[in-house]
């Protein structure tokens, strides 16, 4: 175990970008780089075993989700099962260790479905290091209702994650998002919410208005956004279970845009536009007071917390071009953390804290960047004609954006990438899409 450990380990390393650990020259794994990219690791997730009658296609499709969930992570690369020597038909019996190596499986996952007779469903799964011939940490269970299978399977796939690399998941997790259809110069938006794989979506509003930028509040039971109802910005806030709102700022003469929640949940960010001037807001989400953080004649937008509620990162145009800047969150004095060429803008940072993702326009594209806080190391993920508004997975591993494509046929959609730059795909949704945001991981 300690060996498959190792190799996760040195993969995770470079897969990060920093030095590998040493790994043992004739140990039973190896992980094969070329040129800095990761040979993903080999895994095999046979159907589950069903143990109550009627479970088969359940149990099957369970399976089928978690290896989705792992093999979209650019980590691992699922074994089909046309390859297998053997399979699992018994929960409880030894595994034939000799067959799965023999396919080059390095880690297996097994897992049985269940039903009691009050309709509580039980799936319970292990995993195993198949070169040293044992089982990865202890087995696990999880329950619930039929209908949330797919969230279990998440569960699942996000506790083999785990004990795989060391880190958290975010496969349990949701994304919002403004949903578009239409041609480009007619198109209707609203507010829709799916997984993070694209199933179970929902819409949260009508396309009678315009909507703009939704954000999680922490706890994911809220969603802040920009709405065009009154014909101006305004921010309004919604609660995700009953779909009620309101809105949270409406002074005459204002406009309200690009909010986000506190790391507590209880105050706002915000851009409020008055007399021609675009400042930073703070709000108690509660008593509805605010308090002034920036006073400039430049523009001051898209402010976003650092994980600890102590700083907040946003753009100006102060210096005379759109650039990063972080201050205190009680206001302040404000640092510039963007030195390179062209400008930059949606800072968010990542729930780790160490780095801010951001959109660059420069000579003509859009990247989706990361950079230090301190604003070293800055790295460009992405390149298109437009991509924009990053958003972090919950584990800070995985960056979900806009992208839209050119002309006037030209249409917006979501796209993720890993925090090195690899692993750049499509993100399923049900029409168009653009300015995601993602949830922390579900309760």
């Amino acid at each position: 175990m300690k060996t498959f450990l190792k190799s996760l380990l040195c993969a995770l390393a470079l897969f990060l970008g920093v030095a590998p650990l040493a790994q043992a020259q004739n140990g039973p794994l190896r992980i094969e780089i070329t040129d800095g990219v990761i040979e993903p690791l080999p895994f095999a997730v046979p159907n589950f075993v069903a143990e109550t009658i009627g479970m088969e296609e359940l149990a099957t499709n369970i399976a089928r989700v978690v290896a989705a969930d792992l093999n979209g992570t650019g980590l691992f690369r699922e074994i089909p099962e046309n390859a297998f020597i053997s399979t699992i038909t018994n929960f409880s019996s030894p595994v034939q260790y000799s067959d799965w190596k023999a396919i080059n499986a390095q880690a297996l996952i097994s897992g049985a479905v269940s039903m009691n007779n009050t309709g509580e469903m039980s799936v319970k799964f292990r995993v195993y290091d198949v070169f040293s011939g044992q089982e990865l940490g202890n087995g696990l269970r999880f329950r619930g209702t039929r209908e949330g299978w797919r969230r279990i399977a998440h569960k699942v796939a996000d506790a083999v994650y785990s004990r795989i690399t060391g880190e958290s998941g975010y496969f349990d997790s949701r994304v919002v998002y403004v949903s578009e259809t239409g041609p480009k110069n007619e198109r209707l938006k609203r507010l829709a919410i799916m997984d993070y794989d694209g199933a179970n979506l929902q819409f949260l509003t009508d396309s009678s208005s315009i909507v703009l930028a939704p954000r999680f509040s922490p706890s994911g039971d809220r969603v802040l956004y920009t709405s065009y109802e009154t014909g101006f910005p305004r921010v309004f806030v919604l609660d995700v279970g009953s779909a009620t709102r309101r809105v949270l700022e409406d002074q005459p003469g204002t406009m309200s845009f690009a909010p986000r929640f506190s790391p507590d949940g209880n105050s706002v960010v915000f851009s409020i536009t008055e007399g021609g001037n675009t400042d930073i807001y703070l709000m108690d989400i509660n008593s509805g007071s605010r308090k002034r953080l920036t006073n400039a004649p430049s523009i001051e937008t898209a402010p976003s917390f650092s994980p600890d509620g102590k700083r907040i990162v946003f753009e100006s145009d102060r210096s005379g071009s759109q650039q990063l800047y972080i201050m205190s969150a009680n206001g302040g004095q404000a640092q510039r953390i963007s030195f390179g060429q062209g400008r930059y803008g949606t800072p968010v940072w990542s729930p780790r804290g160490d780095l801010v993702a951001f959109t660059k326009q420069n000579k003509g594209r859009f990247h989706i960047g990361v950079m230090r806080v301190d604003g070293s190391e800055e790295r460009l993920l992405t390149a298109s004609f437009l991509d924009e508004g990053p958003t972090w997975s919950p584990n800070g591993r995985v960056i979900m954006f806009t992208r839209e494509t050119q002309g006037a046929n030209g249409s917006a959609s979501l796209y993720s990438v890993d925090v090195s730059g690899r692993n750049l795909k499509p993100v399923r949704t049900q029409g168009g899409g653009s300015d995601p945001s993602w949830s922390p991981l579900q309760q």
